[in-house]
């Protein structure tokens, strides 16, 4: 990772500051169900290229966003890299239906379409400062760091509607029809409805960075605070607080298990669905987000330029 401590990027979800998901991731993984074991028998390291940030997987393959390469590579369950395929400057977030990869291009305020083969399918303007990027309803969400909104597009680009939220919206989950939103420089998280509205912002934990809903209850991470936070999603009311590691990040579901990647503490937190911490898992330097596949759990690595699998 390029810069490591408080300053004014208080981390959350591109490398552009320190940290944050992105999922987060986001997702996400961080929306998936896929169970993967902690056998550290299968453990590999793959070199992915400059500034990893984002990971996702399509159903067979992991996708790697590369910040400071401006580029995306696909690697195989092997860990053998399948391919890397320029898309725009700061590529952050990154999702995957299965049929096509999108990626938010920070620096360039739009996000691109690629084909599982790596073929460039459109590029289309988003919010400014796009930074994490979700499936959902068959369109695709976008939460823009620099223009604290969020954007939804159709699957070919189309505007569908921009939704103003707090200040420096870094990672978004899905429950149900609304979506949540982490606003990292509000320390909070507000919930939309499917078409935009407001329905409640939340205080959480000091700079709010990862968010995942497991069915039941919403979790986030909150960095600086060294914690992951449990709310209740009808009220937005914290049921539970956990110490994890020393700057917790990104998150995802392994089945019913919570994973929280501690980007100052190089490891992998695994959570019970009740809040208690029962692994932890070591990975590379500075780590910012996490997927989970049938293969097992893909970690980017963002200070040792690597993508961990555990």
């Amino acid at each position: 990772m390029r810069s490591n401590g408080r300053g004014t990027t208080a981390l959350a979800g591109a490398l552009l500051v320190a940290s944050a998901v992105f999922l987060s991731a986001a997702a996400l993984s961080a929306q998936t169900r896929t169970s993967a074991s902690y056998d550290p028998s299968g453990a590999i390291e793959v070199l992915s290229g400059d500034g990893p940030t984002g990971v996702a997987s399509d159903g067979t393959n992991v996708w790697v966003t590369n910040q400071f390469g401006n580029t995306v590579v696909k690697i195989a369950p092997t860990g053998a890299l399948l391919g890397r395929y320029r898309v725009g400057r700061n590529p952050t977030g990154i999702a995957s239906d299965g049929a096509s990869v999108w990626v938010a291009n920070n620096a360039d305020d739009t996000v691109t379409k690629l084909s599982l083969d790596g073929a460039v399918l459109g590029t289309y303007a988003a919010g400014k400062g796009p930074q994490a990027i979700l499936l959902a309803g068959g369109n695709v969400v976008v939460a823009n760091e620099k223009g604290n909104t969020v954007t939804r597009l159709s699957s070919t680009g189309a505007l569908l509607g921009t939704y103003a939220v707090g200040k420096r919206p870094v990672a978004l989950a899905v429950q149900g029809t609304n979506l949540w939103v982490v606003n990292n420089k509000d320390n909070s998280v507000t919930k939309l409805s499917a078409t935009g509205a407001v329905l409640g912002t939340y205080p959480v934990g000091d700079g709010p960075s990862g968010i995942a809903f497991d069915g039941t209850s919403i979790w986030v991470t909150n960095f600086f605070s060294r914690n992951v936070m449990k709310l209740n999603p009808a009220d937005g009311a914290v049921v539970a607080q956990v110490a994890v590691g020393d700057g917790p990040s990104g998150i995802a579901l392994n089945g019913s298990d919570i994973l929280v990647v501690n980007n100052g503490d190089n490891s992998v937190s695994v959570l019970s669905s009740a809040g208690a911490v029962f692994a932890t898992l070591k990975v590379g330097i500075s780590p910012y987000n996490v997927a989970v596949t049938p293969n097992g759990l893909w970690v980017t690595n963002s200070g040792s330029d690597s993508v961990s699998k555990r």
